[in-house]
């Protein structure tokens, strides 16, 4: 069945922690090695689970960061005030330590291979992590597909994932400001809506496939957006996270 995770691979590994360092002031890259990583796409996710000592347990889903050619798992964790999951992450964990994780999950929010067809990535905040995988993947593949990403993000210190966004001739890279713009700033500042897609998004008239990943309000206000500009919704792809509450 399309979107589901393969046979086999839901089994929970106890990962090693290699690294965790500071992406943001709000988000940790954590790198992981586990014992019997069966391999992944570029999009998908893995579910981790923490255990207290009184046998509560939590999970939470997180986009694999890393793309399938490296042999260890990196993930990229926002810290949510509220989060049963995310404090420890960011909070706690120190290399050497162990947490399990379960995956690779997910089969239909992914890179699309094979194709000759431009690729729209368009992100909201820490939706851009399945995006690194992607464009970590295309360069290290040679794919000669003409990737665009349209980044919303409130803030420059809150970008995620500056080496894998790096110019370079194949990914044209455009952010927009949604609270504070760098100085001299004159690229676009404010939401994702139609005026925006229609000036920095690839033309519907090139048929491209679009990826959209973030917030769920930010996902349904861009999937309006692109479809009043009449871009084929087949082509279309959405992976949303969280409730409806404010868009990045």
């Amino acid at each position: 069945m399309e979107g589901t995770a393969v046979r086999g691979r839901l089994t929970w590994q106890v990962a090693t922690v290699v690294a965790a360092t500071w992406e943001t002031p709000q988000t940790k890259r954590i790198r992981f090695a586990l014992p019997d990583w069966p391999g992944h796409s570029a999009g998908q996710h893995v579910d981790v689970r923490l255990t207290a000592e009184d046998g509560y347990t939590a999970q939470r889903s997180y986009s694999i960061a890393s793309p399938p050619e490296v042999p260890e798992v990196e993930l990229v964790v926002e810290r949510l005030a509220d989060g049963e999951v995310s404090p420890f992450l960011t909070g706690e964990l120190r290399a050497d330590d162990l947490i399990e994780l379960r995956g690779p999950i997910g089969g239909w929010f992914v890179w699309p291979e094979h194709t000759d067809a431009p690729v729209q990535l368009i992100a909201g905040g820490s939706g851009v992590v399945p995006f690194l995988a992607m464009l970590a993947h295309q360069r290290l593949t040679a794919a000669s597909t003409p990737v665009r990403l349209l980044y919303s993000v409130r803030s420059d210190t809150e970008i995620i994932g500056r080496p894998e966004l790096a110019p370079r001739p194949d990914l044209d890279v455009t952010y927009t400001f949604t609270r504070a713009a760098p100085d001299g700033w004159t690229g676009p500042t404010g939401r994702i809506g139609e005026a925006l897609l229609a000036a920095h998004a690839v033309p519907v008239a090139h048929r491209p496939h679009v990826l959209v990943c973030g917030p769920t309000a930010f996902v349904e206000a861009v999937s309006r957006g692109l479809l009043d500009l009449g871009h084929d919704p087949a082509r279309i792809k959405t992976e949303r996270y969280g409730g409806m509450g404010e868009t990045p």
